[in-house]
Formats: structure tokens, sequence, C-alpha cells
């Protein structure tokens, strides 16, 4: 029997997903703004999961994901993630990234500059922004770990690798109320 499950669920910007084990959340998925079928994404995503009425763990992660859509300032910090597969660096860049507070934003060299120099293994620091980019594309926990609220410097708003790309970070970010520039805000 299968220890891996999914679960799909409504939230204000649409159908959301996650799935989940014994040792936390495996994955989350936001609304797939191309279309197509949500739970066949997350079975490809998280390989023998089946379908499942989520257990007290996942059910309190849904509802904060929900709280946090509807616009509520709230940390998703307590969520339990499984780590297993995930590289020291990766682990980094997302514990920086889970204490971006809600409606506050870093840039990708000010999460740079705070990891630690244990999982930078020699690495020239002129790469470090962009391997802190590329490893918040890889994040499978999009909200839970808040990766859209690491930017571009000088006011960019980088990628944003979740469907929608960067107008759904930017959604997730009005969302939270964070202070943008008025043209990332579509006021101009």
């Amino acid at each position: 029997m299968s220890e891996r499950y999914f679960h799909l669920f409504d939230t204000p910007i649409g159908t959301c997903a996650i799935a989940w084990g014994p040792g936390g959340l495996l994955a989350v998925r936001l609304p797939a703004v191309e279309g197509g079928d949500l739970a066949d994404k997350m079975r490809r995503a998280v390989p023998g999961a089946l379908s499942g009425e989520p257990d007290a763990e996942a059910a309190s992660a849904i509802a904060g994901i929900r709280a946090l859509l509807s616009g509520q300032k709230l940390d998703l910090a307590e969520i339990r993630l499984e780590m297993a597969a995930t590289g020291p660096f990766d682990r980094a860049v997302y514990a920086i990234a889970r204490a971006i507070p809600p409606g506050q934003t870093l840039t990708y060299g000010q999460v740079a500059k705070r990891l630690p120099p244990d999982v930078l293994t020699d690495m020239p620091p002129s790469i470090v922004p962009r391997a802190v980019g590329q490893s918040l594309g890889r994040n499978p926990w999009p909200i839970v770990v808040p990766c859209h609220r690491v930017m571009a410097a000088a006011g960019g708003t980088g990628g944003f690798s979740a469907p929608g790309g960067v107008d759904t970070k930017l959604t997730l970010l009005r969302i939270e109320g964070a202070s943008l520039p008025a043209q990332q805000l579509g006021l101009f």
C-alpha cells in the first residue's frame, strides 16, 4: 500500500494540489494556468502517490495555504517538508526563503549572501545568485517555500517556474501586500 498521497483543493487563485508522505510534504502544485489535469501532473511529480483524503498534517498545510492565498499574513514555516532527496545547497536556499515574512522580499543576491559557506563548495561568488535562482526554480513546494518572495536586483521580478510564470509571482506578492514598484503592480 502506498504511503504517498495527493489531494486537490480549491483556493482563491484556483485549484492547487499537495502531496505528502510519512516524512512531510512532498510537493505543492499551483493552479495549472495552461489547463491540463492537475491530478495527473501530481502523479508525475510524485510517482506512486494515490489520491486521498488529507491526514491531520496535510489538512493543516492545506488550511495554511488557503489562508495565505486569501491574504492572511501567515507563516507556513511549521509545515514539515520531506527533504531526503534535497541537497545541502537547496536546503540552505529554501531555509532562507522560508524565513522571508509574507509581504516582504529579498533579492537573489541577498539570499546568496546569507548562505552558509559550507554549502557554496568553492562556488565563485559571482555565480551564487544565479545558483540561488536555479535552486528556487527546482522548488517542489511553492507557497510553502515562498520562492515568489525572491526578486532580481534593481527592482526586477526575476523568474518564476510555477504555472503562469512572473504573472503568478506578482499575483502572490499582491495578495501578500508586498511593496513593489508601480510597473510591477501593473499600474503603468
